[in-house]
């Protein structure tokens, strides 16, 4: 390759080529239209989040004047000037694709939305009652003038009203109207029939009853909009006598943070778009005018109201585990046989039964967990306080320094200890990623532990649209390491050496290195060598060097990483043995699995970390080996299925872009989460088959039992 040309693509632009695949899902014409909705409301949520972390940060890297940069070689101001370009764009892209392609395909199937129309007599005399009723107490008009400025919360929806100046004066006026929250987004008009649903979004709603709002103001033009602050703070945990207070500060400096975009309907007037920019504190090039609606991700709340097959994919319910008898002791069947658990494909039931069996069991001598995001409170959290409440020793340690589930964290880590069990606030200095459950249990044979190790978040609503795998285990070995992660991380202990994990920041990084480098020098004696790998972000350099020396050397390397990856695959010279794919479909690829030819004895592990700098250097994480014949073949199918999608996959190309995979003439269709549902329910199809051929009598009990 030209000695000019970067190595490295640089991590945010590259993050914004993942934002336009979902993008290009939305356009898919093959893609159901409430799925193409969806997918839509997705780009923009994650616009929203790119813009409080990754451009809030290049704020401030600009503003303090710092040029280093980055691996591509790209200084801050420079990134910063393309990034805005960039995803200026997509915002408008994801508007024409609302306008021109979903909602017209909509209004052919009779669901009609017009947003920013105004409402026709008819409708507004139909709407007058649910307004009044449902709307009008709920919302708090106010007036804007001069040192009277409100605080505008972040990402939150507002309404602005440009009035007509007071007798006398010159001047306009200017009210406010915060758009929620607890109000419904989308309105269906009562008495749609035969002709069709029809539907109205809330700041239309608004819009066309502003005199009752207002009573007897002139009303010149109203117009939504809504500020992105700069989120990207972090608590200064060296000096926090108490995390939990620290990171309420840090909520609190969220809210009045520096603005980093500001979102204008583009119907509004110069002179109210100037007003608004005024308001905000926002640079004329942080300002973006769209035709809206602005936050799409809310006309999601269409699917509560329209119920049309065609309209959606197929359901799909998570299978039971073909090895996991919900009749029969889950420890028991554990300490038998391990097993993977894949989800959505499984269900999650698993690990919620593994902590409710601990509470009930009189056996369970202590249940140890890290929690990282959960939601709201799920299955598991309650299972957690039942055990609790059972007098079982529970610990949880819960990650409050994870990014926007903060407060949530908060809120249930002080329910939970009510209800007695003893909470971590995880680590200081650095965040706990990894994904642990140990049930340590009393049997005939002695003291026993079964544990959980996995990609995922112990969440049972994500578990329904994330594709995580974990291992349930009574693996002694696994169970000592795990006993011995939680000492490190619960006390003062000194980080242990592992029999089998792999822990970061203490060794995974130079245990990845290991593994790429044995590779690579088989590689070069001219034996067989290969890396498959599936990861969420691929972003360390000194990993992707790894990697580019490795194919140099003739390693077969086929990566399928979901978003950002500055790696650059197919380089001649550097990386002309690299493949890399990304699948963006129904579920959200976030399963981290690698193989390692290794000489033939092939190496298969489970991470929750991705190959990132903060992953490997500034987060608590586990690599898991699996051993078990049986688990490393359904590691090795999950992870064989995804490489082999050429329906759903992406191909990226040297240059950083992305294509479609295509299939070549006469290959059959493989589309990866499709095939795996399909799977899924053939094993447990087979499960019950094979249950059924098994005949257990029912015997009387002994005596005095």
């Amino acid at each position: 390759m030209p000695r000019d040309e970067p190595r490295f693509c640089n991590r945010e632009l590259n993050w914004l080529a993942f934002n336009q695949r979902v993008l290009e899902e939305a356009a898919n014409p093959g893609v159901p239209l409430l799925e193409r909705l969806f997918f839509l409301g997705v780009v923009g949520t994650n616009l929203d989040e790119f813009f409080m972390v990754r451009v809030g940060g290049l704020h401030l890297q600009t503003a303090a004047g710092l040029t280093r940069t980055d691996p591509a070689g790209l200084e801050p101001a420079e990134t910063l000037r393309q990034v805005r370009a960039r995803a200026r764009q997509q915002a408008e892209e994801q508007q024409a694709c609302l306008r021109q392609k979903i909602l017209p395909g909509l209004a052919a199937r009779q669901v009609s939305l017009a947003p920013g129309a105004p409402l026709d007599p008819e409708a507004t005399r139909l709407l007058d009652p649910a307004f009044e009723e449902q709307v009008f107490p709920l919302l708090t008009p106010v007036a804007v003038g001069p040192g009277t400025a409100p605080l505008l919360a972040p990402l939150a929806a507002y309404l602005a009203v440009r009035l007509a100046p007071a007798p006398g004066a010159d001047a306009p006026r200017h009210a406010l109207i915060r758009l929620g929250p607890g109000v419904p987004r989308v309105w269906p008009v009562p008495g749609s029939g035969a002709a069709g649903r029809r539907f109205v979004l809330l700041e239309d709603l608004v819009r066309a009853f502003l005199p009752r709002l207002l009573p007897g103001q002139e009303i010149r033009e109203a117009a939504a909009f809504r500020v992105t602050r700069n989120a990207d703070m972090a608590v200064d945990e060296e000096f926090a006598p108490d995390l939990a207070d620290a990171m309420a500060r840090v909520l609190r400096e969220r809210r009045t943070g520096p603005c980093v975009r500001l979102e204008v309907e583009s119907a509004a007037s110069p002179e109210l778009a100037a007003f608004l920019r005024d308001l905000a504190g926002a640079a004329p090039e942080d300002v973006v005018c769209l035709p809206g609606p602005l936050c799409i991700a809310g006309l999601g709340e269409l699917r509560e109201h329209v119920s049309s097959p065609a309209l959606v994919y197929p359901a799909w319910t998570p299978q039971p585990h073909p090895a996991l008898d919900p009749g029969r002791s889950l420890f028991e069947q554990v300490a038998r046989q391990d097993a993977i658990l894949a989800t959505p494909y499984e269900s999650f039931d698993p690990l919620v039964r593994l902590v409710e069996s601990a509470a009930a069991d009189p056996d369970v001598l202590a249940i140890k967990i890290v929690l990282y995001r959960t939601g709201t409170r799920g299955p598991l959290v309650r299972a957690l306080a039942a055990a609790a409440q059972a007098g079982k020793p529970v610990t949880a340690l819960i990650e409050l320094k994870a990014r926007f589930d903060e407060a949530r964290n908060m809120d249930w880590a002080r329910s939970l200890e009510e209800a007695g069990v003893q909470v971590v606030y995880g680590v200081r200095n650095l965040k706990t990623h990894a994904k642990v459950c140990l049930v340590i249990r009393r049997t005939d044979e002695g003291v026993r532990t079964c544990v959980h190790l996995g990609t995922g978040n112990y969440n049972a609503a994500t578990s329904r649209t994330y594709t995580d795998v974990g291992l349930l285990t009574a693996d002694p070995v696994l169970g000592r390491d795990a006993t011995v992660f939680f000492h490190a991380v619960t006390g003062f202990s000194e980080p242990q050496s592992y029999g089998a994990l792999v822990q970061a920041p203490n060794g995974l990084r130079e245990r990845l290195l290991d593994l790429i480098r044995f590779e690579t020098r088989q590689a070069a004696d001219r034996l067989p060598a290969a890396i498959d790998a599936k990861l969420n972000a691929l972003t360390d350099p000194e990993i992707i060097a790894a990697l580019y020396e490795a194919s140099r050397a003739g390693v077969e390397i086929r990566l399928c990483v979901r978003g950002a990856c500055c790696l650059r695959p197919g380089v001649r010279g550097l990386s002309d043995n690299i493949a890399v794919t990304s699948i963006i479909d129904r579920f959200l690829e976030h399963s981290r699995i690698l193989r390692f030819r290794h000489g033939g004895a092939e190496e298969i592990f489970l991470s929750s970390a991705d190959w990132m700098p903060r992953n490997l250097d500034r987060r608590i994480e586990l690599l898991v080996p699996v051993r078990d014949a049986a688990c490393r073949r359904r590691l090795a199918e999950l992870l064989d299925a995804a490489l082999a999608d050429n329906v759903k996959a992406w191909r990226m190309l040297p240059d950083g872009t992305y294509e479609r995979v295509l299939r070549p003439h006469g290959q059959r269709p493989i589309r990866s989460q499709e095939e795996l549902c399909e799977r899924a329910r053939a094993a447990a199809k087979q499960a019950r088959r094979a249950a059924r051929t098994v005949f257990e009598p029912h015997l009387p009990r002994k005596k005095g039992k």
